[in-house]
């Protein structure tokens, strides 16, 4: 492969794939009701900000469901695949398939920011347990949806919580299910920022 080509696939898929990441933590955060004030927050806040506001106005937020986020991250993910494709001397690729394909990708970066937030949340559990950061108490509000109800489910155990363990194993099983998804809709690994 011509190393512009390369260069350009990578410069795109790693833009789009920041951007998307931040889109969806702005969903995540107003899903999980997190602090507002937190200086993480206002971050995602300020950066996202000026892209969804006319976005808003179509989709406004029902509840604590932020829909403008999401489709402003499917719109960059259609974005991102059209550019990819069209680097690699690909001619437009059909709406609906890039839709399937960026959804597909929307759903990996989810079920990535999930695992590996659950996973650095264990550990800083571990090495830092009352340390009074902004990012780890915000961190702790993400996860605290996904872990509610299997703690439910599985009580703590002589002080020990190994509800991260079934969450874990539950997200990797729709990882699966994503990545076959993936395969059986003959997605190219170059073409979507998350996969």
């Amino acid at each position: 492969m011509n190393p512009f080509v390369q260069a350009g696939t990578f410069l795109i898929q790693s833009l789009a794939s920041i951007y998307l990441v931040i889109l969806l933590l702005r969903f995540l955060l107003q899903l999980a009701r997190a602090d507002f004030y937190n200086p993480v927050s206002q971050f995602v806040f300020k950066a996202t900000h000026m892209l969804l506001a006319p976005i808003r106005k179509l989709f406004p937020t029902y509840r604590n469901i932020d829909m403008a986020s999401l489709v402003l991250a499917m719109l960059i993910q259609w974005l991102a695949i059209q550019l990819t494709a069209s680097i690699h001397g690909n001619a437009l690729i059909n709406v609906l398939l890039v839709l399937w394909w960026g959804l597909l990708g929307l759903a990996s970066m989810l079920l990535n920011v999930y695992i590996y937030g659950l996973l650095a949340a264990i550990i800083l559990s571990w090495v830092a347990p009352h340390n009074p950061h902004p990012a780890i108490g915000l961190l702790w509000q993400l996860m605290e949806p996904i872990l509610g109800p299997f703690r439910r489910l599985l009580p703590p155990l002589g002080g020990l919580d190994l509800s991260p363990i079934l969450v874990f194993l539950v997200l990797n099983m729709f990882r699966i299910f994503v990545t076959s998804a993936a395969s059986a809709a003959q997605l190219p690994a170059w073409a979507v920022p998350g996969i």
